[in-house]
């Protein structure tokens, strides 16, 4: 595969005194157009309001920084507002309406990535707007309109002309917004900084697996998500997913190292990487990262609600389940070398704290 896996920053779409837009193109990050996932940051102001929406394609969204609310209206069920804030990921199915807003002073940031095998663009998201300079009602005719809401057509056009902004406004300052309702995250969020963790290694790091068990709705986003966090100069195994499901990784924090190894043997990455970057791992290629002195975090989905990972070095890797003399065989080598490999990495698994 000569797909270039360089990660790449967002650019911006659009935007203006209430936020902004930004996402990936595939044009840049060609694998995501090969893998069919989409990449993209909304991030909102002081009263930024971003206008109600729908999406061809079902997504994961995980808070970057700050707290505000969304809106969620599944498809025939009732609106839910919903407090978000930094660490919440949000499952988003197929059909769900949209709408996020942020009444602190703290800039409120959204990271998506999701699946578009079904969406009108590979690699992008299409946002169907229902109110704004691009919404769809302003594509019908005014006779439509007024039957569809059974309103006079005089109130349909002030509907639907009013609102010349596109995507993201800035309310008025005193302008009262829907209060978000603490209950209403059950089922609909899990903040992945709090939830209870699937791996911690002391001295080398940290994971919170996404999955249908503790956020059952990323079952019908067909994703599956993690947040890892490492330490300092650590170092997180080759490994790989064993289920032929790709890796779309963002980094949230910090900066490292990242080599990719593929077909025969080729590496075919090797970067360093820093907050705001996104990568993508194809579809068994092996990756593994060492993080910077400061450490490094990073979110990921991969394209299967339940992720399996095989890891080729630590306690529970593939090396450790092998016999001694398929060892031998296999690396060509004396008992004696394959006694000094096979007894090393016997207590640590996934991360490798720095050496002494």
């Amino acid at each position: 595969m000569d797909v270039d896996l360089t990660p790449k920053l967002a650019q911006q779409v659009y935007g203006g005194d209430g936020g902004s837009y930004h996402a990936w193109c595939p044009n840049d990050l060609p694998m995501l157009k090969e893998g069919n996932i989409g990449a993209a940051k909304l991030a909102l102001s002081k009263n930024g309001f971003a206008l109600p929406r729908y999406s061809d394609s079902a997504k994961v969204a995980y808070v970057l920084q700050g707290c505000g609310s969304a809106g969620i209206v599944l498809p025939e069920k009732e609106e839910k507002v919903v407090p978000i804030k930094k660490g919440d990921a949000i499952a988003l199915p197929f059909g769900v309406v949209t709408w996020w807003y942020n009444k602190e002073d703290t800039e409120l940031v959204v990271l998506f990535l999701g699946d578009t095998k079904t969406a009108h663009k590979a690699g992008s998201f299409t946002d169907m707007y229902l109110t704004g300079s691009n919404g769809i009602f302003t594509g019908f005719s005014t006779e439509f309109v007024a039957r569809a809401w059974n309103v006079e057509e005089s109130v349909a056009k002030t509907l639907v002309s009013n609102q010349t902004a596109k995507g993201i406004v800035k309310l008025d300052v005193g302008f009262q917004m829907p209060e978000p309702k603490q209950g209403h995250r059950d089922g609909m969020v899990l903040n992945c900084e709090e939830a209870p963790l699937d791996v911690d290694i002391k001295g080398g790091g940290k994971v919170v697996v996404l999955n249908t068990k503790n956020l059952p709705l990323v079952g019908e986003v067909g994703l599956g998500a993690d947040l890892v966090r490492l330490n300092g100069s650590a170092m997180c195994s080759p490994g790989f997913s064993c289920d032929s499901a790709l890796q779309v990784t963002y980094i949230v924090r910090g900066s490292g190292r990242v080599q990719v190894v593929g077909v025969d043997g080729k590496r075919v990455l090797e970067t360093h990487i820093k907050a705001g970057c996104l990568f993508i791992v194809p579809r068994f290629f092996v990756v593994s990262k060492i993080g910077d002195p400061d450490g490094m975090e990073w979110f990921s989905i991969i394209s299967t609600p339940n992720p399996m990972f095989t890891h080729l070095a630590g306690r529970t890797s593939t090396w450790k389940a092998l016999s001694p003399q398929v060892l031998q065989a296999a690396f060509k080598v004396s008992p004696d070398v394959e006694k000094q490999f096979s007894s090393k990495r016997t207590a640590e698994e996934i991360f490798f704290p720095p050496p002494n």
